[in-house]
């Protein structure tokens, strides 16, 4: 038995006060509409409706009944009718993860684009450098750097990234610059230290049509991207990067790139979200603004750090 489609001909019926014109109000049959109530007394164990040849009326136990299925029913579409909104018009509650570099230096010089012309959204941003689960703790978007770990997640590649290797001017005058990813073994380098691991990560570089891993030893490490290219603009030492974190650094003159020749491509970037909220304008419409960003940002600065070159 359909409980939830008996309680809604119950309703019509006893608005209407006849079975056939609920039946009509509902498009389907008398007998139909006579089936669907019938059956819902029997789950009850109790008459809703009164039938005569000539009328209908509700019972005394149905009366009880009636006001309870009309909240329900109110409350049911009231829910129908927010999550249609929801998906036509962007408003709401929005809760997004990004990664530290990305949320300091694109995303907060262009949320008040993104909030004057959304001003029905309420955008809760997360600064987060490590692996998040986004249904476990609420999240409806996250912009993500590699591929995505999760399948029931729907990932959209906004591009992909370039690994390099660079240094400040200050540090090459004093030490030197390397001909090769060997000659940094005799260098400080600053390292990542992977969520997942308490050691610094292998570098890379490209090898014929291959990628070269190297260990080495680290001067010094951080758990988060930033720290990596402050200390190497302060002289520390040399650093490994994802490209669209330090291009700027290098468009100014703050970074060198060394190696060039050996850069390999890097991870995707990516922005992922639940396949429950795909359909939500609120969703839609800050995948495309975080995309637009990151396109923006990799189409000026990458230019920019080519001419430095």
């Amino acid at each position: 038995m359909d409980q939830l489609l008996g309680m809604r001909v119950f309703a019509r019926v006893a608005e209407l006060g006849s079975f056939a014109r609920a039946a009509d109000a509902l498009d389907m049959s008398r007998a139909m509409a006579s089936s669907h109530v019938a059956q819902l007394e029997k789950h009850l164990g109790a008459r809703l409706l009164h039938r005569t040849t000539r009328r209908v009326s509700v019972s005394p136990e149905g009366m009880v009944y009636l006001e309870r299925c009309k909240r329900i029913l109110t409350e049911l579409q009231a829910a129908d009718d927010e999550l249609k909104l929801a998906r036509a018009r962007p408003q709401g509650k929005l809760r997004v993860d990004v990664p530290v570099a990305f949320g300091k230096h694109l995303l907060l010089p262009a949320l008040p684009r993104f909030t004057a012309r959304y001003p029905e959204i309420q955008l809760e941003v997360r600064f987060n450098d490590r692996y998040v689960d986004l249904a476990a703790e609420g999240v409806d978007l996250a912009c993500r750097v590699g591929p995505p770990r999760d399948p029931d997640l729907i990932a959209k590649k906004v591009t992909t990234s370039r690994i390099v290797t660079c240094a400040s001017p200050r540090y090459l005058s004093e030490h030197g610059i390397p001909r090769a990813p060997e000659d940094l073994r005799k260098h400080r380098l600053i390292g990542y230290l992977r969520s997942d691991s308490a050691r610094p990560g292998e570098w890379q570089f490209k090898s014929g049509k291959g990628v070269r891993r190297l260990k080495l030893p680290m001067a010094l490490a951080f758990n988060t991207a930033e720290p990596l290219t402050l200390s190497a603009m302060e002289g520390q030492g040399v650093v490994q990067q994802v490209d669209l974190l330090v291009a700027r650094a290098i468009a100014d003159g703050k970074l060198v790139e060394i190696l060039r020749e050996f850069s390999c491509e890097g991870p995707v970037m990516n922005i992922v979200y639940p396949r429950s909220t795909q359909h939500l304008a609120k969703v839609r419409v800050f995948a495309e603004f975080a995309a637009d960003l990151l396109l923006g940002y990799e189409a000026r600065f990458r230019r920019a750090a080519d001419l430095a070159v």
